[in-house]
């Protein structure tokens, strides 16, 4: 309860921004694709449109502002190629935010330019987020359900398009920070069946990512009794992809307990885990390099892509 009230406090002060009024666009070249060709499922009415706001200085990651998007109630991806070489795999990115907004340049398109720059396509994931704060309009699964069916239709329709997009339907996963990195634990882990009703060939698509990648994840220990208990709505089992675990141990949102709680599971279950544990370096610097050796992750996942088969060593 306590990392999520923090949590909630750093959203507000965030909110006091400065906000632009019109809602996010990619950059030239690149266009959000609807993730549902009807109405969504689980639909929240959101009593305003989507709003994009410019984080200034006092909330700086490495001397520089970053977008925060918030009611967001149509989702979308955006699917970014590698400009060159192609290697056939995908990532799936979920930016953080609290399951109330989107860091959606931080943890989102920073991410992108650099899969792409190593030969992996992006999709990045505009998920559901109202951002009421209100269960079930908001928050992590079971509190919602958005998000996941947000995450579990990407996957299918990802995987769909695998040979038009030049990819390999084997090895498409899944990156998240914060929130999302909490995403990233429950689709690998939430895959047999879809939260929402058939609605086309992608949900016949299999929604279970080849891998899963969750930085300074969130969430973990909800609904439990115990001090040291892993979320049940988070069933590890044999069949959990490989994991890639990062956090810091000086983290004043989500703690370090939310990554070896996680670990530990993964352990028991046999499913091969690498997790990286740092004693600084905070929450929320997503992609950008800072004085704490943490903010050099990217080199380590790469490292690790190479050991489990994704890309070549």
């Amino acid at each position: 309860m306590k990392t999520i009230v923090l949590a909630l406090g750093i959203l507000m002060l965030w909110r006091i921004d400065r906000a632009q009024g019109e809602s996010w666009q990619p950059s030239s070249g690149h266009s959000q694709v609807a993730l549902w060709p009807g109405p969504v499922p689980d639909a929240s009415p959101v009593a305003d449109s989507e709003v994009t706001t410019i984080v200034e200085e006092r909330e700086f990651v490495a001397g520089r502002p970053w977008l925060y998007i918030e009611k967001v109630s149509k989702p979308t991806m955006t699917i970014y190629s590698p400009p060159g070489i192609n290697t056939g795999v995908a990532v799936v990115v979920f930016p953080g935010g609290g399951y109330q907004g989107l860091a959606i340049d931080l943890e989102g398109t920073e991410v992108c330019d650099w899969l792409t720059g190593k030969g992996i396509t992006c999709v990045l994931l505009k998920y559901r987020v109202p951002g009421n704060g209100h269960i079930p309009h908001s928050g992590a699964y079971p509190n919602s359900p958005a998000a996941l069916e947000d995450a579990q239709r990407t996957m299918g329709l990802v995987r769909l398009h695998a040979s038009e997009w030049h990819l390999d339907p084997h090895k498409i996963g899944v990156l998240g920070f914060s929130a999302g990195g909490h995403l990233v634990a429950a689709i690998s882990t939430n895959f047999m069946k879809r939260l929402y009703p058939h609605v086309d060939a992608a949900d016949e698509e299999s929604c279970r990512p080849d891998f899963g990648v969750a930085i300074y994840p969130g969430h973990m220990m909800e609904h439990t009794s115990k001090r040291f208990e892993l979320n049940p709505y988070i069933p590890v089992t044999g069949k959990t992809p490989p994991q890639f675990l990062l956090q810091d141990e000086d983290d004043p949102v989500d703690d370090v307990q939310n990554s070896l709680v996680y670990y530990a599971a993964l352990t028991k279950a046999g499913v091969p885990v690498e997790m990286h544990l740092y004693a600084q370096g905070g929450h929320a610097f997503g992609m950008r390099r800072t004085k704490f050796p943490v903010t050099a992750w990217p080199q380590l996942v790469e490292t690790w892509l190479g050991t489990i088969g994704m890309t070549a060593k």
